[in-house]
């Protein structure tokens, strides 16, 4: 498994690759553990300055976890699957405190997994073929991989449209939403690492977040009218009800100019596992009072209960191992999703000792 992640250092920049093209770079647990070791490794390596995160080929970033590595370890009983969660979280917190800057190029899908190491850069590139994304209710799952802590930093209308319905967008809505920093298009995109090889590193006092940024700056544009922006008022109008049934109803009874917009989101919520976006919506409003790492370990507790008393095994079913796209979700309507069955998964403590991630932050 040592080729499914590459590493070099090029004029003092550690290139990290991510290199399963055939699955569009989704994160194995082998690819976790080899890229958490580099890290650690060049954490202490002076002749390291920064880090660039890239994906192999031309297709995705990183399109997120080998979800159906998950799906066999639950039916096997070896719950392999929570090791799998524990050394991602890992991964991305330890990326989000790295202490050297981190460049993410965001080169086509970005979704849940690569979504967790991309947020985590000081520097956060998207391009004309990014499609970023937190789709994780069409499976039945809930957004992690630290999206409990950067979608509740945005504007909360916008961490629940993009939260509950995993709409994919691209370079001009992330840097709308705050969740890229620059835009390249075209030829640029094979440019950045070849602008990161031509730093001199000796030239003054400069921090190295500054020269990496200056290096990049002449790659970048601005990447058009972000379409969210367009639907900023009927955001606020439908993402602010309380709770996801009244969310739902009020894009329902949407008219006006943007009852299209509010038919067609209702019709993807109505996709969606009805208990992951509950969960989701209670998710959301805890990310704003928790810090980075009690986010993480929010998640964890959120995820083994998706796993083993909610909905992921069975939307994993039937999108990814049947592929019959019905999956039975339990309950099936949102009306139906108790008060009790919420808290459920909220339940157990974030700062026991015996967290598998309690030594995060500490």
């Amino acid at each position: 498994m040592s080729d499914t992640a590459l590493f070099e250092v090029v004029n003092r920049v550690g290139v990290v690759t991510l290199n399963r093209p055939q699955v569009h770079n989704a994160l194995s647990l082998p690819m976790i553990r080899l890229i958490a070791g580099q890290l650690e490794a060049w954490r202490h390596d002076d002749d390291v300055a920064a880090v660039l995160l890239r994906g192999a080929g031309e297709k995705a970033f990183c399109a997120g976890g080998d979800i159906r590595s998950m799906y066999d370890s639950y039916h096997a009983g070896t719950r392999e699957y929570a090791d799998f969660f524990i050394d991602e979280y890992r991964l991305d917190y330890a990326l989000w405190r790295f202490p050297k800057p981190v460049v993410a190029l965001m080169h086509g899908i970005t979704m849940g997994g690569g979504m967790g190491l991309a947020q985590a850069a000081s520097l956060r590139i998207a391009t004309d073929r990014t499609r970023m994304a937190m789709p994780e209710t069409g499976i039945g799952l809930i957004p992690d991989v630290g999206g409990t802590f950067f979608l509740s930093r945005m504007p909360p209308e916008l961490a629940l449209y993009l939260g509950l319905t995993g709409q994919s967008i691209q370079a001009a809505d992330a840097r709308y939403c705050g969740l890229a920093d620059v835009y390249v298009q075209g030829e640029a995109v094979e440019q950045v690492l070849p602008r990161l090889r031509q730093i001199d590193w000796r030239a003054g006092p400069a921090p190295a977040l500054e020269r990496v940024r200056t290096a990049i700056e002449p790659l970048c544009t601005q990447p058009g009218e972000p379409p969210l922006a367009q639907a900023a008022s009927a955001l606020l109008e439908h993402f602010s009800k309380p709770g996801v049934a009244a969310i739902m109803a009020s894009l329902g009874a949407a008219t006006g100019r943007h009852a299209d917009w509010a038919a067609a989101t209702l019709a993807t919520l109505a996709q969606r596992s009805p208990l992951s976006m509950c969960v989701v919506y209670r998710q959301l409003e805890e990310g704003r009072r928790l810090d980075l790492a009690d986010c993480f370990r929010l998640e964890y507790n959120l995820v083994i209960h998706a796993i083993e008393d909610g909905d992921l095994i069975e939307g994993v079913r039937a999108l990814i191992v049947d592929k019959d796209k019905n999956p039975r979700w339990n309950p099936a309507r949102v009306q139906d999703v108790t008060d009790a069955r919420v808290a459920a998964f909220f339940d157990g403590a974030l700062n026991a000792p015996a967290h598998p991630l309690a030594q995060l932050g500490r």
